[in-house]
C-alpha cells in the first residue's frame, strides 16, 4: 500500500485523508500532485531550467512526467501553465513552466493554452516567505481569459509547490472565468523540512 498523502494537497503525512492546512483552508484546486521531490537532482535540473537558460531541460522534464500523469487519470482538456509576472518574463526571456507544459500537453494529447491566465499585477518572489505570507502575495494575482477555458477541465501547472498558494490563487480566477474543474500539477514538491527556503 502506498505510503499516505493528502487526498487535496497530496502532502506525504501520518494518515490518510486530509491534511491539517487543507482541513482548515482547502484550496481552490481540486488535487494537487507533484512529479517528485525537491532535491537533488531534480532541484537542480530545475536551477538549470530557470537560470541557466537550459531550456532542452523541458522536453526532458516533460517527457518524465507524461507517464506519472497518464496515470493518474484526471479528466483534463487543457494545460495552463502559471505565469510570469511582465518584469521577471521581460528578464528571463521565457516562462520556464511552459518550456515543461508545452510538451507534456503534446505527449499527453490535450490543448496547451500559455494565455489561458495572465498576472494581474506584480507579485514579489515567493522564497523565503511564510504560508501566511505567501497566501497573501498572490491574493487575486491572476486573471483568466473567459474565452479560452470556459467549459473546459484545466490542469494547471507550476514547477514547484510549497504551500500551493499560487496555484490556489491561479484556480480562483479559472473558476472565475466559467471552468469546469481545476487539477494541479507540479514538476516538484518543497517538504516541511526543506523549510520554505528554495532557490
Amino acid at each position: 500500500m502506498a505510503d499516505p498523502i493528502c487526498d487535496v494537497c497530496g502532502l506525504p503525512q501520518a494518515h490518510f485523508g486530509l491534511c491539517d492546512r487543507c482541513q482548515q483552508n482547502r484550496p481552490s484546486f481540486k488535487i494537487l500532485r507533484s512529479w517528485a521531490v525537491f532535491e537533488d537532482p531534480v532541484r537542480e535540473a530545475l536551477h538549470q531550467l530557470k537560470y541557466r537558460r537550459n531550456v532542452g531541460l523541458g522536453e526532458a522534464l516533460a517527457t518524465q512526467m507524461s507517464i506519472f500523469v497518464a496515470q493518474l487519470e484526471w479528466p483534463v482538456d487543457t494545460i495552463a501553465p502559471i505565469p510570469l509576472g511582465k518584469k521577471r518574463l521581460k528578464e528571463r526571456g521565457y516562462n520556464q513552466v511552459a518550456m515543461v507544459a508545452k510538451p507534456l500537453s503534446l505527449q499527453l494529447g490535450i490543448d496547451y493554452h500559455s494565455a489561458a491566465l495572465v498576472r494581474a499585477r506584480e507579485t514579489r518572489s515567493q522564497v523565503g516567505l511564510s504560508a501566511t505570507e505567501r497566501k497573501q502575495n498572490v491574493l487575486n494575482a491572476f486573471q483568466a481569459d473567459k474565452n479560452k477555458v470556459d467549459g473546459r477541465t484545466v490542469l494547471l501547472m507550476d514547477d514547484v509547490s510549497t504551500t500551493g498558494a499560487t496555484l490556489s490563487s491561479a484556480a480562483e480566477a479559472l473558476y472565475a472565468s466559467g471552468v469546469k474543474e481545476v487539477y494541479a500539477i507540479t514538476i516538484a514538491r518543497a517538504l516541511p523540512h526543506h523549510n520554505l527556503k528554495l532557490v
